[in-house]
């Protein structure tokens, strides 16, 4: 099983990268999160992503993740009945990882429904299956709660100005994945700046 590679990124789309690892290239699935981490980077920077093997019947596939937290948050999510690996990666792109084990371990079943391709029975197998196994993925106590709602207050006025949820998600998530104590007005207008250039 592979569970950690270190190379050099030939080609990064946002679900999934190509890593050339001695002379070989491995096609890993992505959730954003990384995808956004591995953008920052200069061409030929080497990237080190840990490493999810998943095999079934017909396929051998490989999930990459930026961090620790990401990959055992995914083993995590894949460990509950009805979500299957692709499904972990879109719930992974829909939310920041420390903030997804704070909704988790907070019985949060709003905020897990915000999430992107989450429904309200999925969203309460994730509360009962993985809510006493996701306290120490979350962020430290205090922390999360400031997030989340900086958070949605601004996903609420960009709903509100005409952005589509997944889209606006995506750019609070990345804003925050670079500074993660932004308040609403710098988190807002940074988002903005965000979703005018893409």
């Amino acid at each position: 099983m592979i569970g950690h590679l270190r190379g050099t990124v030939l080609r990064a789309l946002p679900e999934r990268v190509l890593l050339e690892v001695g002379g070989v290239g491995y096609e890993l699935h992505i959730p954003l999160t990384t995808y956004y981490e591995l953008e920052k980077l200069a061409p030929g920077t080497p990237v080190a992503l840990h490493v999810h093997t998943h095999v079934r019947d017909d396929a051998l596939l490989l999930y990459g993740f930026w961090s620790e937290q990401e990959r055992q948050l995914f083993e995590r999510l894949i460990a509950v009945s009805g979500i299957g690996p692709r499904l972990a990666q879109t719930i992974l792109s829909g939310i920041p990882p420390a903030e997804l084990g704070a909704a988790i371990a907070g019985g949060d079943l709003a905020r897990l429904v915000a999430i992107p391709g989450v429904g309200k029975k999925t969203a309460e197998r994730l509360l009962l299956e993985l809510r006493d196994k996701v306290a120490e993925l979350a962020a430290p106590a205090g922390a999360p709660a400031a997030r989340s709602a900086a958070a949605d207050d601004v996903l609420a006025a960009l709903l509100n100005l005409g952005y589509r949820r997944a889209q606006a998600e995506r750019a609070i998530a990345r804003t925050l994945a670079d500074d993660p104590e932004l308040g609403v007005p710098e988190l807002l207008r940074r988002s903005l700046k965000r979703l005018s250039r893409a």
